[in-house]
């Protein structure tokens, strides 16, 4: 498989930081205390502890790694290491997914977190995208690396309408939301590619807070995954074959995949700590070596 192929050939010389800072910045540690903080509001006082929150969490955790990227930018004055391709496929995957649900309940959460949280999470995680491209395009573009963001991302896009198309389910009761929906989790699935892309093309160099950024992608995909795998029972589709629902299947497949290539990241990043014997903090504002 082409995209497997790329997540493991690009991840296997990642290598991180050598310069391990003493002082965290005072801007990631309060991001870090922010994601905390929030996430336990949305639980306890917004969702009432109710298990099924954790969709609402996996947002706070994916708008946790978009703040992270922007402390990067801010504190490094760089985009350097930044894919705007992969915040662009990000982008069209949130605003997919808003499109469906700003306007029906069919895959939000029932507790109160799905009444407005989860929607306005997704909405702060937009303006953030916006925010990192119009960086990374305009006021850093002269440390934009143009030349190694180069992969193709249309075909993921038409892939990824063509399928949920044919997979979308129907707990919108309109065709059109149902495919958006899934066209919006099957685009983000892709979304990290261009930056294994980016990568791969910078001898595997890596900026920390970028890194730390793909595992809070992790911890929202792990999040969400549960959230699926718990109501697989709930989501419906009009059947192909028999009885069988194809939607939820497609649904779990894809999180499945996207959890193997941030899990290959992982492997590689985790390899990189240990090559340089501990001196790779779990929180250090590390530079980009190129």
């Amino acid at each position: 498989m082409m995209a497997s192929s790329l997540a493991c050939g690009s991840l296997n010389r990642l290598s991180c930081s050598t310069k391990a800072l003493t002082n965290v910045p005072v801007t990631a540690i309060c991001a870090y205390i922010g994601a905390l903080a929030l996430s336990w509001c949305v639980y306890d006082l917004v969702a009432g502890r109710r298990w099924t929150s954790i969709l609402t969490l996996s947002a706070v955790a994916h708008s946790f790694g978009l703040v992270l990227l922007c402390v990067q930018t801010i504190s490094t004055r760089s985009a350097m290491g930044i894919s705007a391709r992969a915040l662009f496929l990000d982008g069209i995957a949130v605003s997919l997914r808003l499109s469906s649900t700003l306007l029906y309940h069919g895959y939000l959460p029932n507790d109160k977190s799905g009444d407005y949280a989860y929607q306005c999470v997704d909405l702060l995680s937009l303006g953030l995208i916006v925010f990192l491209l119009h960086t990374v395009l305009v006021s850093k573009r002269s440390t934009y690396q143009e030349k190694e963001d180069d992969m193709s991302v249309a075909p993921l896009v038409v892939g990824s309408i063509i399928l949920a198309a044919l997979l979308h389910g129907d707990m919108d009761d309109n065709p059109v939301f149902d495919t958006t929906w899934l066209t919006g989790l099957f685009v983000s699935v892709t979304a990290v590619l261009p930056q294994y892309w980016m990568i791969s093309k910078t001898d595997g160099h890596v900026h920390v807070l970028t890194a730390h950024s793909i595992a809070a992608s992790a911890v929202d995909r792990l999040l969400s995954g549960a959230f699926m795998w718990y109501v697989r029972k709930y989501i419906t589709c009009v059947p192909w074959v028999g009885d069988f629902e194809h939607t939820i299947c497609a649904i779990l497949l894809a999180h499945m995949i996207h959890l193997f290539f941030l899990s290959d990241f992982a492997y590689y990043y985790i390899k990189a700590i240990v090559a340089q014997n501990g001196n790779a903090r779990v929180l250090p504002m590390g530079s980009l070596s190129v």
